[in-house]
């Protein structure tokens, strides 16, 4: 008989959510520990807002390694975390708790990472975008704010449009007070442009992102796609929707000569650092685990 993957000495983790029922970290993670035959189990964990602590304190107690943690809990996952990493801190997220064995949760946010890992696994070199000009981010959500902080990091000045202006304001003001707050060394330039003005993607821009669900399937406008007839040539258009895979403004890119990334790169890069602390081991992106999550998506 062959040696079972699940013991009794499983590491556990798993998503916390509500709903929950969507989210494909599960297919992820259970996919990368069959794959490296790793004795552990990831699972999803439907948890309304008002049992998010009571169900974080039971995890620990259960003996989970820790838990990803989506829509609503993230500010929660904020607040119970006894040490947060810096960036975290500037990004105002936390989607990652990891346990400790000294009873400490340590919370982190993963999606800048995942989505700078996305663009380098294309071979995209960031330090020379970075060079070339700004970034332009497109919304001012939770998602623009992470992934603001992770270029920031890297030294981008970042440029933040919304359809509702006082939101971007709002970001840039929250931004630069956590930069202030939490990170080292200067700040890097961050503004605002008005959604519909100049038309288009300035020239001086080297990277536009797409934050929103503008362009999603079964989203508010799923044709959706900016003028890019006036953006630079050496232009790096990323769109964070997955559903589809193509959205219309990686189609517009392409049309255009653009490089075109979409966004289901980040949703498993930013696994990685999780499962590496929960799990003990490496998991890597590469064509198999594209195609086995690209299948389920398709189903």
């Amino acid at each position: 008989m062959s040696t079972p993957r699940i013991t009794g000495k499983a590491r556990l983790a798993g998503v916390l959510g509500h709903p929950v029922a969507h989210s494909l970290s599960p297919v992820l993670h259970n996919y990368w520990l069959e794959r490296l035959g790793v004795d552990g189990a990831y699972v999803p964990l439907p948890v309304a807002p008002d049992q998010f602590v009571t169900a974080v304190r039971g995890l620990q107690a259960a003996g989970f390694r820790g838990a990803n943690v989506t829509i609503p809990h993230k500010e929660a996952a904020f607040a119970i975390a006894d040490e947060v990493a810096p960036m975290a801190r500037v990004a105002g997220s936390v989607n990652t708790l990891v346990f400790g064995e000294d009873g400490r949760i340590r919370g982190s946010s993963t999606d800048g990472f995942g989505f700078l890992a996305s663009l380098e696994a294309e071979g995209i070199d960031i330090g020379a975008v970075r060079d070339r000009g700004a970034a332009l981010l497109l919304g001012a959500g939770g998602a623009a704010r992470s992934i603001a902080a992770a270029l920031m990091e890297r030294g981008f000045s970042v440029i933040v449009t919304n359809r509702t202006a006082t939101r971007a304001r709002e970001l840039v003001e929250t931004l630069s007070q956590a930069w202030r707050d939490h990170a080292a060394g200067a700040m890097p330039a961050l503004s605002t442009l008005p959604w519909d003005h100049p038309a288009g993607v300035p020239a001086d821009v080297s990277l536009l992102v797409n934050t929103t669900s503008l362009g999603m399937a079964g989203g508010p406008d799923a044709s959706w796609a900016p003028d890019l007839t006036g953006a630079a040539d050496h232009l790096i258009v990323a769109d964070i929707v997955y559903v589809p895979c193509e959205t219309p403004l990686l189609e517009a890119a392409a049309t255009r000569g653009l490089t075109a990334i979409g966004g289901l790169g980040m949703l498993l890069h930013q696994a990685r650092p999780g499962f590496r602390a929960w799990f003990g081991a490496e998991a890597e992106v590469d064509a198999a685990t594209v195609a086995y999550v690209s299948a389920v998506l398709k189903r």
